[in-house]
């Protein structure tokens, strides 16, 4: 019988709740820890579900992908960032590879795969797809299957599929709730229809469902959280979602045979936000980034009310933080001159890793130099990577706070920040070793390669597991 592999993508799921925490609520998954091994799976510099996804199916990392976020830089001016998409991605993928060798995929949901580009497979593109939400995307003429064709399939399969939630930073907890199983239980079912009507020698899918779960409902679950609330009716939401999460993978199984090798894998983990660090009100405040004015109210930060001439460096809100400075030669109006750049640089950095909570005490804040992370930086990079309190703060980019502190994200509710851990479980028939030591998000494609039997290209980072 041919080797087959199949590949079931978690996003943001925590290594401490699928292990531990919830590990009695999930038997499947218990059992395929059993039968195989399993460990923390190290992410991505930032780990970001883009572009982690891509990372881990390339063995490639964010420097050479050229994506360091959603959002990235297009040129050097101060106001041009884009969205990546499919074309971004310049390097062969796990699925391009396995072509080349008479291999057909499916791939379902991955990160970074819309505009659907021609392979021997089939695919259905990520959350990332532009399309309303709010409209049943089987109903639009947007070209997110590969074949087109396979859009009629879906529509007759599942014609209640969703790309993403309408919403998932919001204060509507109980529709959420609702929502989030309908679009993963759908998305498993058309998963399921992929498995049994289609030849495949490998299926990847990726259930953005526990990302969205973790970030609405995490100070639930968590009594460390700040805004923990013990008595809340979705006390048990996260529980609950992570055993539907192990039922689905349940039938998943029984479309699969016996010696197909199974991953359970995650880009990230996911940990408690403690709060956010406006990072262009602490840019002002030490004398890097000057506004025209000064804001009366909390503003979303645009480049057009900063003082250039006045202006070193500037800074983008999310998970992480991101550091730009305002280089003379560089930016139109850059103010540090190429010799003072990287003593800039280390100001600022040992600066950062100095800030304090409102209490006194330090919060472990880590900065880095995309050129010492990376194998090389294409496209433009960050200037400096920031993770406020070691991922426990996340970054905002609003001015108008008086306060580098703030305890409301400015993109709407967030109960979590991602951390640097994912997961991975494999059972591959030969493996029965049960935990095992921490493994690389580079390591995945490597190790689908192997199973193969093909050759791993030198350009890969990781190895085979």
């Amino acid at each position: 019988m041919k080797k087959r592999v199949m590949i079931i993508g978690w996003d943001c799921a925590a290594p401490k709740l699928v292990f531990d925490a919830f590990k009695d609520d999930m038997p499947n998954t218990h059992q395929l820890m059993q039968e195989g091994i399993y460990g923390k799976l190290e992410s991505t510099i930032p780990p970001i579900t883009v572009p982690a996804w891509m990372c881990m199916m390339t063995s490639r990392d964010p420097g050479e992908l050229g994506i360091y976020g959603f959002r990235n830089r297009q040129d050097y001016s101060y106001d041009a960032l884009t969205i990546p998409n499919a074309h971004s991605i310049k390097v062969p993928t796990l699925w391009d590879l396995l072509g080349q060798h008479h291999k057909r995929s499916v791939v379902l949901g991955v990160p970074l795969t819309y505009p659907p580009k021609p392979f021997p497979g089939w695919m259905v593109t990520s959350f990332l797809t532009p399309v309303d939400p709010n409209y049943p995307v089987t109903e639009t003429n947007l070209q997110w299957t590969f074949p087109p064709r396979l859009t009629r399939e879906i529509a007759r399969v599942a014609p209640e599929y969703m790309i993403d939630l309408p919403d998932f930073r919001t204060d509507k907890r109980a529709e959420l709730e609702n929502q989030l199983y309908k679009m993963t239980q759908a998305r498993f079912k058309l998963a399921r229809y992929l498995l049994d009507k289609k030849t495949w020698d490998f299926f990847m899918m990726v259930e953005m469902g526990s990302d969205r779960l973790h970030h609405a409902f995490w100070r639930y679950w968590d009594k460390t959280h700040p805004k923990y609330e013990p008595k809340s009716p979705f006390a048990d939401t996260m529980r609950n979602y992570y055993r539907t999460l192990d039922e689905e993978l349940g039938k998943m199984l029984t479309y699969v045979y016996e010696d197909t090798t199974v991953m359970i894998v995650s880009d990230h983990g996911a940990k408690r936000m403690d709060g956010g660090i406006c990072i262009n009100e602490w840019l002002r405040k030490h004398g890097y980034l000057t506004l025209k004015t000064q804001p009366q109210n909390v503003t979303r930060f645009t480049t057009e009310m900063v003082d250039w001439q006045q202006t070193k460096a500037w800074g983008e809100g999310g998970y992480y933080g991101r550091i730009f400075l305002n280089v003379a030669g560089r930016e139109p109006d850059g103010i540090v001159n190429a010799e003072n750049y990287e003593g800039v640089r280390d100001e600022l950095m040992k600066q950062l890793e100095r800030i304090v909570d409102e209490s006194g005490q330090n919060i472990n804040t880590r900065v880095f130099k995309p050129e010492e992370v990376y194998q090389e930086c294409n496209n433009i990079a960050p200037d400096l990577i920031v993770y406020f309190g070691d991922l426990n703060w996340r970054s905002v980019g609003s001015v108008g706070y008086n306060s580098i502190y703030t305890y409301e994200n400015d993109t709407g509710p967030d109960d979590c920040n991602h951390a640097e851990m994912g997961m991975f479980i494999l059972k591959d028939g030969r493996q029965k070793d049960g935990p095992v030591t921490a493994k690389s998000i580079y390591d995945i494609a490597p190790t689908v390669l192997k199973e193969f039997d093909i050759d791993i290209p030198e350009a890969m980072q990781g190895k085979p597991i």
